[in-house]
């Protein structure tokens, strides 16, 4: 697919299916602590490529490259320093051999820095919005079909990213907001603020992924629908956090309870759904049920 038919789509309005999480799952397949999914991209290649045609078997239209962590300042301090372009490079190239000939797009996924910007952490806007444009061109030069700014919880670090992946590459970009205090970000910002903010800097899409409760996110995904008349990406957790009797992290909704809210999402004005922490490749089987019956 190229980034063209992407946003043919896009604009016709066709619902889309997205993937699920990459982190617990790999967490989940035995990634030990401390280690990122950026290191199995260099060290455990097939986890990684496994993990995606188990999400595109599941009836994902998109994936997501594991490359949430691989800004070079957020590799700065791990094993994987000055290696950022290898890393987003080589996941491209396994999300390609995962899809083989199938008509799966590729969204190279760039999350936060890993810092607070100035004034309230040490990052310069400058250092930041060179550190996406990084990223960015390592994925867009290595084939991904759009780029997706995830995570986000600070409109000047959100800019900033937008400003630098627009300075290499023209491909389309979705910009998604975690309301992890529930109906705002740790930094405050509201799914009005976001897409009043963002509104013409060049996005395709706006989005709401991780957060809190679904509850929570559903309330989030009516506000943005008000506000923005953008499309709209939906990556919620499949509920909330808990402990198991192994000593493991679980989450709270099943596959079968998330494909049933899946209609909800559509009719609130979710156009590309998926799933983050806690979706599994069954959970994203009973979404994608419910998007595409």
């Amino acid at each position: 697919m190229n980034k063209h038919t992407f946003l043919e789509i896009l604009h016709s309005g066709r619902q889309i299916v997205s993937d699920g999480a990459t982190g617990t799952n790999l967490i989940a397949r035995g990634l030990p602590h401390g280690t990122t999914a950026e290191n199995w991209v260099i060290d455990q290649p097939e986890q990684i490529v496994r993990l995606h045609a188990e999400f595109i078997a599941a009836g994902a239209d998109l994936i997501l490259t594991s490359t949430f962590g691989a800004t070079p300042l957020r590799l700065a301090g791990s094993s994987l320093a000055g290696r950022a372009a290898e890393v987003n490079q080589r996941a491209v190239e396994l999300a390609r051999q995962a899809i083989g000939t199938l008509p799966v797009w590729i969204a190279g996924s760039l999350g936060p820095v890993g810092g607070l910007l100035k004034p309230y952490g040490p990052l310069e806007v400058a250092d930041v919005t060179a550190s996406y444009a990084e990223q960015a061109r390592a994925l867009a030069d290595a084939g991904a079909d759009l780029l997706a700014i995830e995570t986000q919880f600070d409109l000047t670090e959100a800019k900033a990213a937008i400003q630098g992946v627009r300075s290499v590459t023209d491909l389309p970009l979705i910009c998604s907001f975690s309301y992890d205090r529930g109906r705002r970000t740790m930094m405050g910002v509201s799914p009005t603020q976001a897409a009043r903010q963002l509104a013409d800097l060049g996005i395709q899409a706006i989005g709401i992924n991780c957060g809190r409760s679904l509850e929570e996110n559903l309330q989030n995904l009516v506000e943005l629908r008000q506000a923005t008349g953008l499309p709209i990406w939906f990556k919620p957790n499949a509920g909330l956090p808990h402990v198991d009797e192994q000593n493991r992290t679980a989450y709270s909704v099943t596959p079968a309870e998330m494909g049933a809210l899946a209609p909800a999402w559509l009719e609130a004005g979710a156009q590309i759904i998926g799933g983050c922490c806690g979706t599994t490749p069954e959970h994203l089987t009973h979404i994608a049920r419910a998007v595409k019956p």
